[in-house]
């Protein structure tokens, strides 16, 4: 069961997800999702993307959609302009990052360390380092000591197929770090280590802040848990059918699956058709 949506207020702005939401899971970028971003723009509406991704790893969305909004990378731990430069930078602090390291390590889990440009990996055969590689469209640098980087760290990732230990970890870094970083699964093998100012709703505030417009104007679309805080921040939000229950209970509407054309699906019928008056699903 979905939220009740009761908003009035004309969306002005969508931000989506990129993995899971805006493309497939091959991560292609359909035709049908371009002309979806196309018909916002035609009806006067702004088109943003957020995505634990790094920046350059978005290239290939941005040069199909020629972005004029801030591209949200690793959740809103760098800002950049869709030429990417950047705009700011929310770099973890050192002793954060050296513990989370060490947690990462001890619950034999695999580190990898992102600064605002680069992506360090210590073994270039590790599990998901070329699929993570083909998904950004550039190689890591490979790196046993990752002490040079950590004064620029904006996310650090702790990476098994071990599930369980992956939760585990999740578990000891939240209680060791507190309030210093933000730790969440954005994949059931991934663990995202980042300032703790670096969330989705994080990206939902600054973008209302800079390109000014009102939080309720802002419609968003994800499928993981970490989408939700975007979802809490914005006036329409909108789950994947690939969402968990948990996700979909969160939002205002549940439109079918990225396979499935979601994200061109939710923009017809619920971005575009949105009126002065409740939506009914």
């Amino acid at each position: 069961m979905s939220k009740p949506y009761t908003s009035l207020a004309p969306i002005a702005l969508v931000l989506a997800d990129v993995d899971g939401t805006l493309v497939t899971r091959d991560k292609i970028l359909t035709g049908r999702a371009k002309n979806a971003v196309q018909r916002l723009r035609e009806q006067g509406m702004r088109f943003a993307i957020t995505s634990g991704r790094p920046p350059r790893g978005m290239k290939m969305i941005n040069d199909a959609l020629h972005l004029d909004t801030p591209i949200a990378g690793f959740n809103g731990g760098v800002f950049t302009r869709p030429d990417w430069t950047v705009i700011s930078s929310r770099t973890l602090l050192r002793n954060a990052a050296e513990t989370a390291i060490e947690i990462i390590r001890k619950h034999q889990l695999e580190a990898w360390l992102y600064t605002a440009q680069e992506w360090y990996i210590p073994h270039p055969d590790s599990p998901h380092v070329a699929r993570e590689a083909w998904t950004v469209k550039f190689d890591a640098i490979v790196a046993r000591d990752f002490g040079p980087f950590l004064n620029e760290a904006v996310k650090i990732v702790g990476v098994s197929d071990n599930l369980a230990a992956v939760a585990a970890c999740e578990t000891e870094c939240r209680q060791a770090l507190s309030s210093s970083v933000s730790a969440a699964r954005s994949q059931p093998y991934y663990l995202d280590v980042t300032h703790p100012e670096a969330t989705k709703g994080g990206v939902v505030d600054y973008l209302s802040r800079t390109l000014q417009i009102p939080p309720g104007r802002i419609a968003t679309l994800g499928d993981m848990p970490n989408d939700v805080l975007m979802f809490e921040k914005s006036g329409l939000s909108i789950a994947m059918g690939n969402a968990s229950a948990e996700v979909q209970a969160k939002a205002n509407f549940v439109t079918a699956s990225c396979e499935e054309e979601g994200f061109a699906i939710a923009v017809d019928k619920f971005v575009l058709k949105t009126a002065a008056t409740v939506l009914q699903s």
